[in-house]
């Protein structure tokens, strides 16, 4: 994978286009370093995109053909690259986009599930197509599916394999836009600088809560969300965002 700073802005290109930017697990341990690495304050926003006609084809076929592993030693590498993966862009402090620039399949659709915000190019298609390989959804896909899309159509994902096209996968919410592909990354840059605008570390404190809060009963997030809150109330941003609400002008969260 490639991976570019600037003005704020990580973004990770995976770069194996002649197998469709399939993951293998030393991929899957270089993207989470790389996502592990972010600070809020260094970074507005994380773009994941592939190169070529491909976002990502999910884990590598041949690499599976080759395994020669203990059960034990299985389960070390799934928790250890792709379920790393998840757990780095759950955990992410700044938003992470995914500009899906083609199919993104297996753990490439996972991955996408796991982003905060997802965008298409028309004609990309998606699909849990674990199941094809005698495998289930990884890479965080039994857990952010059926919080996405909800229980049946993640099961359908799930159990059958089915490709489904971009613009299904919007009316789900796996992504938030299908775009012509033309106009991917005007729209992945529009929503990135909008991003950049508002104070990163704010917007670190709501995800950790939205995500806590998932399966918590609702006493406990409420909980949960007056603990964030009281950490924003102590921040620049806050205090930036009062006083240019009394000034009448825009707020400055640089």
């Amino acid at each position: 994978m490639r991976v570019e700073d600037t003005d704020g802005v990580r973004t990770v290109t995976f770069d194996r286009p002649s197998v469709k930017n399939a993951f293998t697990a030393d991929v899957a341990r270089d993207l989470s370093a790389t996502l592990e690495d972010l600070t809020p304050e260094t970074f507005d926003a994380v773009v994941l995109t592939g190169d070529g006609d491909a976002f990502s084809a999910g884990g590598d076929i041949q690499a599976m053909a080759e395994r020669d592993e203990t059960a034990r030693e299985a389960y070390e590498r799934v928790r250890g690259t792709l379920g790393r993966v998840a757990e780095a862009i759950l955990t992410a402090p700044v938003p992470v986009v995914a500009r899906v620039n083609g199919d993104a399949v297996g753990a490439g659709t996972s991955v996408v599930a796991a982003c905060d915000f997802a965008y298409a190019a028309r004609g990309a298609r998606f699909g849990a197509s674990f199941v094809n390989v005698g495998l289930v959804p990884d890479a965080g896909g039994t857990v952010t599916l059926p919080r996405l899309v909800g229980l049946r159509a993640a099961k359908e994902l799930a159990f059958t394999g089915t490709l489904i096209s971009a613009e299904r996968a919007a009316t789900l919410d796996l992504v938030n836009d299908v775009v012509a592909p033309d106009e991917l990354d005007a729209t992945v840059t529009e929503t990135v600088e909008t991003l950049a605008s508002r104070p990163t570390e704010t917007l670190a404190l709501a995800k950790e809560a939205i995500h806590a809060n998932l399966g918590r009963p609702w006493r406990d997030g409420l909980e949960r969300e007056a603990q964030a809150q009281t950490l924003a109330y102590d921040t620049d941003a806050h205090d930036e965002g009062v006083s240019a609400f009394l000034e009448n002008r825009r707020p400055d969260f640089d």
